[in-house]
């Protein structure tokens, strides 16, 4: 890790902080809910207008201080600065925080207009860090050739250009997450080539599973860059493919949550740490299949083979729930939820 780098964003996080909203200071100890922890109810109201959505941002809100949390992850239901300043007043009477989930801006005017008025309104809303990701799905599963993936990378840097000066002007921070796309490597060579006080990382502490690498290295290597976290637990199960991959209840899985707490504490001790505890049928990771190597490039063999014996070693047969009916999975998707916010106050200090 380059320590200019490591200095440069220090310096700019105390810049940022200086101009956060008085509740982040009160909150940096309880945990928030994204709005990925309701994937189920999102599938049931899929057809319904976002403002009658169980995601509408004041309604969601809502929802979390009844649940105790500290905070949201969520998109803006509308960028009428209105309706982000009520957000506002909303979150500090709750004494909760918000970040604000938003995409980068295209190629076009139209796109990086909605991106400086998202930025605007997430800054009225009382929000200093706006969530984005790279790509919406998985590495493996999108790009058929390595040139489809180095042309996404291409548009990926060109977009984060055009993000960069508007996250400036408004002094809000953009966390990019590690979704299932970039390799550690990956991601910090981005990090270095931006060099920028604005730019850093939503550390999602299972992703990269998924891409062979080890949750607490994912934790030591980003959290000097961590603006936001994803927290959750993962389970594994051996498939003949390679590994099954699922979000599980804290304490469920795999993951040493203490350890990537305290990892990621130590190098951010005011970053908030959002639950994304997501309720779904496993995830498939080919990762035995030569279709799953097509954009990985040099993959250190260690890494497979360290992945597929904890998948041996540690795995469990994972809940499915595609096949309950509905009001089933909108309960065990709640009861998920509840459980890892009780397990957060109980062992994680969140």
């Amino acid at each position: 890790m380059d320590p200019n780098r490591r200095r440069f964003l220090r310096s700019g996080l105390g810049l940022a902080a200086a101009a956060m909203p008085s509740i982040a200071t009160r909150t940096q100890f309880r945990m928030g809910v994204g709005t990925a922890c309701y994937m189920q109810r999102a599938i049931v109201q899929r057809d319904l207008d976002p403002t009658e959505r169980f995601t509408e941002t004041l309604s969601f809100l809502a929802h979390c201080r009844d649940l105790g949390a500290g905070g949201i992850q969520a998109s803006l239901t509308s960028l009428d600065e209105s309706y982000a300043a009520r957000l506002r007043e909303e979150a500090e009477k709750a004494n909760m925080y918000v970040e604000v989930s938003a995409r980068l801006p295209l190629d076009d005017a139209g796109s990086l207009d909605k991106f400086e008025r998202t930025v605007r309104a997430a800054r009225v809303a009382g929000a200093s860090v706006i969530r984005t990701v790279m790509l919406g799905g998985r590495r493996y599963e999108t790009f058929e050739s390595l040139g489809e993936w180095r042309d996404f990378g291409k548009r990926s840097w060109e977009s984060l250009v055009r993000a960069e000066p508007v996250l400036r002007r408004h002094k809000v921070r953009l966390a990019i997450e590690n979704h299932k796309d970039w390799r550690i490597d990956e991601m910090l060579s981005g990090l270095d080539r931006i060099q920028s006080e604005a730019v850093g990382v939503t550390i999602d502490t299972g992703n990269n599973m998924s891409l062979l690498e080890d949750p607490l290295e994912v934790a030591r290597a980003f959290a000097p860059y961590a603006f936001a976290v994803h927290l959750k637990d993962m389970g594994l199960e051996t498939y003949e493919d390679g590994f099954l991959l699922s979000e599980v209840p804290f304490g469920k899985g795999c993951l040493d949550l203490r350890a990537i707490v305290d990892t990621i504490r130590a190098a951010r001790p005011d970053v908030r740490f959002t639950l994304e505890m997501i309720t779904r049928d496993p995830l498939k990771v080919p990762c035995l299949k030569e279709e799953y190597w097509t954009t990985m490039g040099r993959v250190p063999g260690r890494d497979l083979a360290a992945t597929l014996r904890t998948a041996r070693e540690k795995g469990r047969p994972l809940p499915r729930i595609g096949h309950l009916p509905e009001p089933e999975r909108l309960r065990v998707e709640e009861a998920n939820n509840l459980e890892c916010l009780e397990y957060g106050r109980a062992h994680l200090g969140l």
